[in-house]
């Protein structure tokens, strides 16, 4: 019977399942057909399954305190019997997936098999879906995404027992991800299991904010506000039509931002709205945003794991227009690019992962407690994708929040058009409806100050 070890970042997420905020990562495929369940099953075999023995294994449970939790092989494993068929009812409408999705959002991955799950979902009014569930001690989000996208060709007559590796680059806040990569071989060497406070000083001499870095991560707390508060057991998922990116590039062309600038900010702007609805006065809301750390040249390992950071990013509040909103964002995120925060949180993950079970449960929550969830911001690939010979029209995904966290957000770019989704607490934000549409009109009034500016 094959196994590997459960490395420590992989048991923390491993170990924090909470009734409240599960450690699943929640990915929806759009697709403009019904799929080829022979030809899907070939593709998860060769690609998913043989590619990464981690899909085929279970996780163990230590039978004494000092021993490691391990991924073990399952006797006889049949991976269909990790993909459900359904047919949702008529109308089948955008809501009717919603809601199914939304069944399964506070539901966890039986221990006793692998930790994933996907649904064919058929009986939509336009095309089909694939909705997969995968644990965060299989990877990180970003990893998954790279998995996912694997399955997936160019073309609907690819050789499906081959891949080109699905085309997508993948990060975090704009072009951060490029200052995370080229620290990355740094922090490794430094962040040997007893050199963590060497690794750390390493980070802070990266730059010259490191102690202002430190101080954000330990004094940034979530604030009251109408997306605060005490998370519950049940979950809503919604998303937007597909969005022109092209209309999303005009405006960053126009503002003198990047793309991603733009759509974090109509996300600020959509949070300030929702506050303003509630009867609140806006206040700067933060959020985590995950940061790859991967070599993006070289192939995902076959054991796959977590290898990421986070940073921050406070979400502005109280500007008179959204053309404020996007100067603001814009600047703050500026900021964390030439920052050295996803170095010392990267050494931080790592340090907590080798601190025991329960010592790095609290630091987790702990720090979970500083943000209202997280948010991922994907740019997928630029041309269409086929999955089994079907098209996909775009996706979503979701990774999960932590402790009380009440709001996760998904911005997904793919061939030429963005969706964005929201995952939200219902004990606290029982409307998120309400924030996908402030979302399109905090767009719609950027799109407007531009067009105002220019005449």
């Amino acid at each position: 019977m094959r196994e590997h070890r459960v490395n420590p970042v992989d048991a923390i997420w491993l170990n924090m399942d909470r009734v409240q905020n599960l450690m699943v990562i929640e990915c929806v495929m759009f697709l403009d057909g019904p799929v080829d369940r022979e030809r899907f099953d070939r593709v998860v075999q060769h690609r998913l399954i043989d590619a990464y023995p981690v899909f085929s294994r279970r996780p163990t449970v230590p039978r004494r305190r000092w021993t490691k939790a391990r991924w073990r092989d399952v006797p006889d494993f049949d991976f269909r019997e990790h993909v459900r068929e359904v047919r949702l009812p008529a109308p089948g409408d955008a809501a009717a997936l919603q809601e199914y999705v939304g069944g399964f959002l506070a539901t966890p991955l039986p221990r006793d098999r692998p930790l994933w799950d996907i649904h064919l979902v058929e009986g939509l009014d336009e095309g089909s879906a694939i909705y997969v569930r995968l644990h965060h001690a299989l990877a990180d989000g970003i990893a998954l995404t790279q998995v996912l996208l694997s399955l997936t060709d160019a073309t609907a007559d690819a050789d499906e027992h081959g891949s080109d590796g699905g085309g997508a680059r993948h990060h975090g806040v704009g072009d951060l991800i490029e200052a995370a990569r080229r620290a990355a071989p740094e922090v490794t060497e430094a962040l040997r299991p007893a050199r963590v406070r060497a690794g750390i000083a390493a980070a802070i001499r990266t730059g010259v904010s490191g102690a202002g870095v430190l101080s954000k991560l330990l004094l940034t707390r979530n604030p009251e506000s109408a997306l605060a508060g005490a998370a519950g057991t049940h979950k809503r998922a919604v998303w937007s039509d597909p969005i022109d990116l092209q209309l999303i590039k005009d405006i960053a062309k126009g503002s003198d931002a990047t793309v991603n600038d733009v759509l974090v900010s109509a996300l600020a702007g959509a949070i300030e709205r929702y506050q303003v609805e509630h009867g609140a006065r806006p206040v700067d809301i933060p959020t985590m945003v995950p940061v790859n750390l991967r070599p993006m040249h070289l192939p995902l390992p076959r054991e796959l794991g977590n290898r990421f950071a986070l940073v921050v990013l406070l979400l502005p509040s109280g500007l008179v227009t959204a053309s404020d909103r996007l100067a603001e964002t814009k600047r703050r995120m500026d900021r964390i690019k030439r920052s050295p925060e996803p170095v010392i949180t990267f050494a931080m993950i790592q340090g907590i992962g080798r601190l025991g079970r329960r010592l790095s449960s609290a630091l987790v929550t702990f720090f979970a407690g500083k943000a209202s969830g997280v948010t991922t911001n994907v740019p997928g690939p630029r041309e269409p994708r086929y999955l089994a010979g079907t098209r996909i029209t775009s996706l979503l995904g979701w990774v999960p929040g932590s402790g009380d966290q009440t709001l996760g957000t998904c911005i997904f770019t793919y061939a030429g058009t963005v969706r964005v989704g929201f995952k939200t607490d219902t004990a606290v934000v029982p409307d998120p409806e309400h924030i996908l549409d402030a979302f399109h009109a905090e767009i719609d009034d950027l799109a407007g100050e531009l067009a105002a500016a220019r005449r």
